[in-house]
């Protein structure tokens, strides 16, 4: 088992240059800990100047993300990946919660945050730069149990009404690939099955653990089978940073290489999701 050496704190008043100086003695000192992902050719990010990391944080998406509803406290996956971020880069870490996935968008694209978690889309590509996915989860349909349909193939038909959370990654994909049914949105992911039985819409599509998680709540639903598609989530910050996008690619492939991912995935205790594979960057 391979054991990570704690980073010392550097006191955030420190100049550039000796941060700099610091950091790279410390990812020296970690080669056989974990990467540093400071090459000693390569500019540190501007977070580094900042002090700190801005992360948008999507709890819309119960896989990746949640917060508590009485304190407010965030935790989950990307949680852990941010707090991750900061730590080898020595800089504190501010989570900004959203809770739909257009919001944590909107907030890296307009400058609240330095970084966000988002699945990968064409739409979505605005004054962004993503990493490879670091996860691959499945955009599933539910459908009532005495619903004719049998598979994804049945639903695009004139006269079949599917929920969607607004500018999610489904609804992306499926505003892209329907050409008969008729999408209705909301505004969150976890709102899709309580429209479709509101409005007595036909399906509902959405990730498939937040899927799963209605169902036990909701009798009488169950899933069309395959999934129609797949999600890939990354992480993205924008575009006008080469650098920074440059720490990132190689931060996310450390983090799959190491095994990180994966724990954090068993932490959480979330199933059904692959670890997407290593990608060069």
């Amino acid at each position: 088992m391979v054991h990570r050496r704690a980073s010392p704190t550097l006191p955030l008043g420190l100049n550039l240059q000796r941060r700099r100086t610091l950091l790279i003695g410390t990812a020296t000192l970690a080669v056989g800990c974990s990467m540093p992902l400071n090459r000693l050719d390569s500019p540190l990010p501007t977070w580094v100047q900042q002090g700190a990391v801005r992360v948008a944080i999507n709890h819309g998406n119960a896989v990746l993300a949640r917060r508590d509803a009485s304190t407010g406290e965030l935790s989950g996956v990307s949680v852990d990946i941010a707090r991750e971020l900061a730590r080898r880069l020595q800089v504190q870490v501010q989570l900004l919660p959203f809770d739909a996935a257009n919001k944590s968008v909107l907030a890296v694209q307009s400058g609240q945050a330095d970084v966000g978690f988002f699945a990968i889309d064409p739409l979505r590509s605005q004054g962004l730069q993503f990493t490879a996915p670091y996860v691959v989860i499945e955009g599933a349909y539910a459908v009532p149990q005495a619903s004719p349909l049998q598979s994804p193939a049945d639903v695009d038909k004139s006269g079949i009404r599917v929920a969607v959370a607004a500018r999610s990654a489904y609804d992306l994909y499926l505003s892209r690939t329907i050409q008969h049914a008729t999408l209705i949105r909301t505004t969150r992911s976890d709102q899709v099955v309580d429209l479709m039985l509101a409005q007595r819409l036909e399906v509902a599509a959405g990730v498939k653990q937040q899927l799963e998680r209605d169902m036990q709540r909701v009798p009488g639903l169950r899933l069309l089978q395959p999934s129609f598609m797949e999600i890939h989530q990354a992480m993205a910050t924008p575009a006008e940073h080469p650098d920074n996008v440059h720490y990132l690619r190689g931060f996310v492939e450390d983090l799959k290489s190491s095994g990180f991912v994966r724990q954090a995935l068993t932490r959480h205790r979330i199933e059904g999701v692959s670890v997407a594979p290593p990608q060069p960057y």
